[in-house]
């Protein structure tokens, strides 16, 4: 199976799954006096299974760099096998797909249940489906931690806003009820001046009429 540049990613991987694969192969071409072989159906399991999770690899490099509409049918169709064979390979793949960053189908709750499923029943899966299982299991469990960590400090800050936008906003009525009342205050003690100044006017008009009325 030949991988362009683009699956340099997944190179690694698919190489050793073909190596194990490889040896499995070897193993069933030994001469007879040079020990006892595999028995023929676990070479076949173990030859399907690297096979099957080569295509896999090569699926979900696909997923992640196709178009979005190609994108869609790439997962449709691994949600359409895994309906039809629910808890195994099939159900790898579909969580696999699901957990894959930059497409719009991305699933990471669903992903983990998936994988949590297939975790509780290793017997299920071949060895080197479990191991992958695990690790896509706890990559995934640790990027929904960070972001639950991230979501709790958002919000902490967020209600953090909140509260001094609260209290801002208190203070401002305040100041400003306090405006108001001094506000009120000023303009009752200019009233109040000027009633005494209206009233010392009138006495300074009565005392210049009296002095004027004596001359």
């Amino acid at each position: 199976m030949r991988l362009d540049h683009k699956t340099s990613r997944t190179g690694p991987v698919i190489a050793i799954l073909a190596l194990l694969a490889g040896c499995s192969t070897m193993d069933g071409l030994r001469p007879a006096g040079a020990g006892a072989p595999a028995p023929a159906p676990a070479v076949d399991r173990d030859t399907t299974i690297a096979l099957m999770l080569a295509g896999t690899i090569q699926n979900l490099q696909r997923l992640a760099q196709a178009a979005p509409a190609e994108q869609a049918e790439i997962l449709a169709s691994s949600r359409r096998s895994y309906e039809r064979a629910p808890l195994g390979s099939a159900q790898l793949a579909y969580a696999l797909a699901l957990a894959v960053p930059g497409h719009a189908g991305r699933d990471t709750d669903r992903a983990r249940q998936l994988l949590r499923e297939l975790a509780a029943q290793p017997e299920a899966l071949a060895p080197v489906e479990r191991a992958l299982t695990l690790i896509q299991l706890a990559q995934i469990e640790r990027e929904l931690g960070l972001k639950t960590d991230n979501d709790r400090l958002l919000a902490e800050t967020q209600r953090g806003d909140r509260e001094r936008l609260t209290v801002a906003n208190r203070r401002l009525q305040n100041e400003i009820e306090e405006n108001a009342k001094l506000r009120k205050q000023l303009e009752e003690a200019q009233a109040k001046l000027e009633a005494i100044a209206k009233i010392e006017r009138n006495l300074t008009e009565r005392q210049s009429a009296t002095e004027g009325r004596k001359q």
